[in-house]
């Protein structure tokens, strides 16, 4: 029969494997500490989530579908939107000049466009691009866009609404008017990088996996989350969220991580190439032209959605919306937010 000392030793050799494993268990399950953040930007930490559309978001179209569980790198980005304080920054350290400000080359163009398509007047081959047009009283067909957009010489980041406009007392609000190359020539000058399609999607969740909107699944919080439009689109809108077009940075509570500004006010500009079908990261990374939308120029992916968004229209201020953005094309509610990683910071250093 064993011993008494041999029940103690026994004990004592079991009450120290279960300590060894439980301090084993804690080191490996104790959260990586969390990254110092560049002022102005927030940790996203890696992460499991589904991107796309999700099974009870009845909003979601086509090309939303369907939503796959895909993991996520940790990263950093911008708690707002890019500013116009932001932006003119870049310019006058750098005397950049954006696409909408050059002269247009109808020789370089053409290029662009259908083989044989006319040279339009003289008069609209000018420095210019698309601005909302506010006094739209009816329409009669919502897929004629061309019904409330006007293509206006003279608009850009610095003028907004035409010649005539200007962006003083603007600072904290986005820029506008940014097509893909003027994005990419920020981000060269400030040694960040746009998103992925996937890394925007993370950091909208913040600390959810599966929500439709960052504050969660409660399509009736839009108008306290978020700037968009209510009423009847383009005709009639009513400010309930507090603001009729574009709102300054912030105007609305951040996510659960801390990031401003992701679903309305201003659509964002991501990396990722554009397709009638919403492609998992392989497909976002090689890219194409999108047939369905029959574009004769690359496509990019915009997130999130504008003041310009209505449910009865394209509910885009969803995490999954998103749509094809020309790269050579421009207008009043299309800006961006960058991102950075751990090595592109270090390798600064």
């Amino acid at each position: 029969m064993p011993s008494e000392v041999t029940f103690t030793v026994f004990r004592l050799a079991l009450l120290v494997s279960m300590c060894c494993s439980l301090a084993f268990s804690c080191q490996q399950t104790s959260p990586s500490p969390v990254p110092e953040a560049p002022d102005g930007m927030i940790w996203v930490a890696p992460k499991t989530f589904i991107q796309g559309a999700k099974k009870d978001d009845q909003l979601a179209m086509p090309g939303e579908l369907s939503g796959v569980a895909v993991q996520s790198d940790g990263f950093f980005i911008d708690a707002t939107e890019v500013t116009n304080a932001m932006f003119k920054k870049f310019v006058e350290a750098t005397g950049y000049t954006t696409v909408a400000e050059r002269p247009i080359d109808w020789e370089e163009l053409k290029k662009e466009l259908p083989q044989g398509t006319p040279k339009p007047n003289d008069s609209l081959l000018q420095p210019g691009s698309l601005v909302f047009r506010k006094e739209v009283e009816s329409v009669s067909n919502l897929q004629d866009y061309s019904q409330w957009w006007e293509w206006r010489v003279g608009a850009n980041w610095r003028h907004p609404e035409g010649p005539q406009s200007s962006i003083e007392d603007q600072d904290d609000f986005p820029v506008v008017h940014i097509a893909y190359e003027d994005a990419l020539a920020y981000c060269a000058w400030a040694n960040r990088r746009l998103p992925t399609e996937k890394e925007w999607e993370a950091a909208a969740q913040g600390t959810y996996d599966d929500a439709i909107y960052t504050w969660g699944h409660q399509p009736d919080l839009v108008n306290e989350n978020a700037n968009t439009w209510q009423g009847q689109f383009p005709i009639k809108n009513e400010p309930l969220d507090g603001f009729k077009y574009l709102a300054p940075v912030k105007s609305y509570v951040p996510n659960t991580v801390g990031i401003h500004d992701m679903l309305g006010n201003a659509w964002e500009i991501t990396s990722s190439n554009y397709s009638g079908k919403h492609e998992i990261e392989s497909a976002n990374e090689i890219g194409f032209n999108s047939k369905e939308t029959q574009s004769f120029e690359t496509q990019k992916v915009i997130k999130g959605g504008s003041y310009l968004c209505n449910a009865s229209y394209c509910a885009s201020y969803r995490i999954s919306a998103r749509m094809p953005f020309e790269v050579n094309s421009s207008s009043d509610h299309i800006g961006f937010r960058t991102v950075a990683t751990t090595a592109m910071l270090n390798q600064k250093k």
